[in-house]
């Protein structure tokens, strides 16, 4: 494959989302190429699993091809692409679990036989939480989002926003407290 030409790779985002969005193939894989560590990232922490965080990107940026045109903002591509990244987890997870907004204090805390021990780390401690908690407490930290951004993103109230991320917060606190103060 020829490598892309100096524009692609050097040329500022919004430039390459332009060519992008008028059905250049190449700039569209320039993006996938700077996002794609990103994107993988955020579904990583999201579902917990690097194999499931892979097709969930996968779908994420076929989905976000299909849809560029749609784009308006060039610049604004970066929370266009997270968004559909978002929808796209939602829509995974209300699949595979119909009852995803469950609060987190309905749910019984998972049977543990030991204490929590070193090899806890923040990745189990977040696969723990119910997915709706475990969206907001990834946004909110992992993503730098504030409250009303996560409105926006997921379509929750802010009561339920604030409530997840106060909920959630403590819980990982709770299972990480082996850690003492760096937790």
């Amino acid at each position: 494959m020829p490598e892309a030409p100096g524009y692609y790779t050097e040329g500022p985002e919004a430039l390459v989302v332009n060519l992008a969005t008028r059905g250049d193939r190449d700039a569209f894989a320039e993006l996938v190429r700077r996002r794609q560590p990103w994107i993988r990232n955020l579904m990583r922490r999201l579902c917990g699993s690097p194999e499931l965080a892979d097709d969930l990107a996968q779908r994420v940026f076929l989905l976000a091809w299909r849809k560029i045109r749609q784009l308006r903002q060039p610049d604004r591509f970066g929370a266009w692409l997270k968004r559909i990244a978002i929808n796209e987890w939602v829509q995974h997870n209300r699949k595979r679990t119909p009852d995803w907004v469950a609060d987190i204090d309905d749910l019984p805390l998972p049977a543990r036989a030991a204490a929590i021990d070193e090899a806890i780390d923040l990745d189990r401690a977040l696969d723990e939480l119910p997915g709706p908690v475990r969206l907001c407490i990834v946004l909110n930290y992992h993503e730098r989002m504030s409250h009303g951004e996560i409105v926006e993103s997921t379509g929750l109230r802010l009561g339920t926003v604030k409530s997840h991320i106060r909920r959630g917060s403590k819980r990982l606190r709770e299972r990480l407290s082996a850690y003492g103060e760096s937790a």
